[in-house]
């Protein structure tokens, strides 16, 4: 039975797989001192169009907490949305293994941190009583599954400059919202002043694996340590570097990530107008946010399973993946008509 309930859910891309039984068959150096992972760093550097230093982890709280604590000291804070995964789903390993204060900062209907809200927290510079702002971290795609256009990261990317701090992104969906808004990964990223990147693979169809991808190189010196420190340098490097090969060239993210943001397209519009549903963000990726009736939970997830995000309203969060298929999306839909008939 497939899902609706979480692109984590899915299974790999036969692109990825081939990928990994080409690696499986030699030996190779351990800790990322393959060729495998060289290749793949010169593409990530061909892809970005920078001289990013590449470092690949096992998961996304890894990839945020390696970014973060490479960009922090323990008395310094983060500003991040209050509806950010960092902030709200990983535990409290990012502020445990940091050991800086979090502030999350308001969102708008939409999951994005607008830069007045921004703003209002770098105050107090250099007061030693106050947890000093050091990173901005965003997340693209956001919670809702709305994405950031290239002008208000670029607008967030010019007020860390100008502040002097860092400025992140956590991107578990980065391919998605870069198909969604049609760019290049550079222009989501070198283009608007990134500092680093926690860059998302196992919700795009990888087996395991993300990476940090870091931009600026003071940020660069200390990596190779943090990667060990934070238990993360994966012994069998190449096959997390083989994978985002495989992803990275000829853009093969593009498609997959296409594919899951029309079927969440097309569902939004064979759900929209059911009645008791009301959809509550804007559909711009692979996911779907919506309010309906509590009573249809069970008798959807006998064959349907996604999430409740808010128990108080009932609203729901519905994510499609890169094997999410057209007669799924109809059956899905098919079955909440059914219930709103009843």
């Amino acid at each position: 039975m497939k899902g609706f309930a979480s692109d984590n859910y899915a299974g790999v891309l036969p692109e990825v797989m081939e990928a990994l039984q080409k690696v499986n068959f030699e030996h190779a150096r351990s800790y990322g001192a393959d060729d495998v992972t060289s290749r793949a760093v010169k593409l990530f550097r061909e892809v970005f169009e920078a001289d990013v230093d590449v470092h690949f982890v096992f998961n996304g709280t890894g990839a945020n907490v390696l970014s973060i604590s490479s960009a922090t000291q323990s008395f310094n804070s983060v500003l991040c949305a209050d509806t950010s995964h960092m902030y709200c789903d990983e535990s409290s390993a990012p502020e445990t293994f940091t050991g800086c204060r979090f502030f999350a900062l308001k969102s708008d209907d939409s999951g994005k941190l607008a830069p007045e809200i921004i703003r209002k927290r770098l105050i107090r510079k250099g007061d030693m009583h106050y947890a000093q702002p050091q990173v901005i971290s965003l997340t693209q795609t956001t919670e809702y599954a709305t994405v950031y256009p290239i002008e208000e990261l670029a607008q967030v990317g010019a007020m860390a400059t100008e502040h002097g701090l860092y400025y992140h992104i956590d991107g578990s969906r980065f391919f998605n919202a870069a198909a969604s808004l049609g760019c290049s990964l550079k222009e989501m990223s070198t283009d608007i002043g990134l500092d680093i990147l926690s860059l998302g693979g196992t919700k795009a169809g990888m087996m395991y694996g993300e990476a940090v991808v870091v931009f600026n190189k003071d940020l660069a010196k200390h990596m190779a340590f943090k990667h060990k420190q934070s238990m993360q340098l994966a012994s069998k490097n190449r096959f997390i570097a083989a994978q985002f090969e495989t992803m990275l060239a000829g853009e093969l993210w593009r498609k997959h990530a296409s594919h899951a943001n029309a079927m969440a397209q097309l569902l939004y519009n064979l759900i929209k107008d059911i009645p008791g549903v009301h959809v509550t963000k804007p559909v711009q990726a692979n996911g779907i946010f919506a309010i309906h009736p509590a009573a249809w939970n069970e008798q959807m997830w006998e064959q349907y399973p996604y999430y409740v995000w808010d128990e108080h309203t009932n609203e729901v969060r519905i994510m499609c993946s890169w094997d999410t298929t057209g007669e799924e999306v109809k059956g899905f839909a098919g079955r909440m008509k059914q219930l709103s008939a009843q």
